[in-house]
């Protein structure tokens, strides 16, 4: 057996500094902690690099420094945002906005453009994903590089004009033109020559009651093609699934 990182104490707080891009501080988890901590005091070591700033632990230095008790930590050469990344999705996993977050603190374009994007048109993420990429859908690859800090937008003036598309269907369908399935229609429809989206528009200001809510991608190109060849000559009826 050997000694590898010696835990160390101090009571001087202001060596240690947050990690740019790290999610951040959750009020309420550190509102039990420090409860928890209150309770009984397990001096548990945070981690971080040489620079001192937190790769793990940054909720419980902030428990402890509130409390003013004194901080356990280890120090570790060589860790940096990464390691972060991966040692919180194997405590309390990161969901989307963390990781849009913590690019976006880091400046990356593509992120800060993401962000800039979904706020305007209120989609969710995988929806911005698919419009963003210029997919029918948001695929595991892309989801993977979302998460990884390599998401690249491809084409934003045509994620811009798709959107902008899908929200002229909001008079008639205000309650779910931006469900994931519909988006996902609409996307499936902008790349098949046959359609007209102001011809289904057109059909929409007058058939605005039939479309109605649908479980899967599947569900709405049948109804929409419902609504699309209404009144079309049967030679010209067009196929969407």
């Amino acid at each position: 057996m050997k000694e590898v990182n010696q835990v160390l104490q101090t009571n001087d707080y202001d060596i240690f500094q947050h990690i740019d891009g790290n999610r951040n501080v959750n009020k309420l988890h550190l509102k039990r902690l420090k409860e928890s901590i209150n309770e009984e005091y397990i001096p548990v070591p945070i981690v971080v690099n040489s620079k001192y700033q937190i790769i793990d632990g940054q909720h419980r230095f902030e428990a402890v420094k509130e409390l003013k008790k004194p901080v356990h930590f280890i120090k570790v050469k060589g860790l940096g945002l990464e390691q972060v990344q991966r040692l919180n999705k194997h405590s309390k996993d990161w969901n989307a906005d963390d990781f849009l977050d913590g690019y976006c603190r880091m400046e990356k374009e593509d992120y800060l453009r993401y962000r800039e994007f979904k706020k305007h048109y209120g989609f969710g993420h995988n929806e911005t994903n698919a419009l963003l990429t210029n997919l029918t859908r948001a695929s595991g690859s892309n989801i993977v590089a979302f998460r990884n800090g390599t998401f690249q937008i491809r084409d934003y003036e045509l994620a811009e004009k798709n959107a902008e598309k899908i929200y002229l269907c909001r008079p008639y369908y205000e309650d779910g033109y931006k469900r994931r399935s519909f988006v996902y229609a609409m996307l499936t429809l902008f790349e098949n020559e046959d359609y007209s989206h102001s011809e289904f528009l057109n059909k929409l200001s007058y058939q605005a009651v039939k479309l109605q809510d649908c479980t899967d991608v599947k569900g709405y190109l049948t109804l929409i093609e419902e609504i699309y060849n209404f009144k079309r000559a049967k030679s010209k009826k067009v196929r969407f699934y």
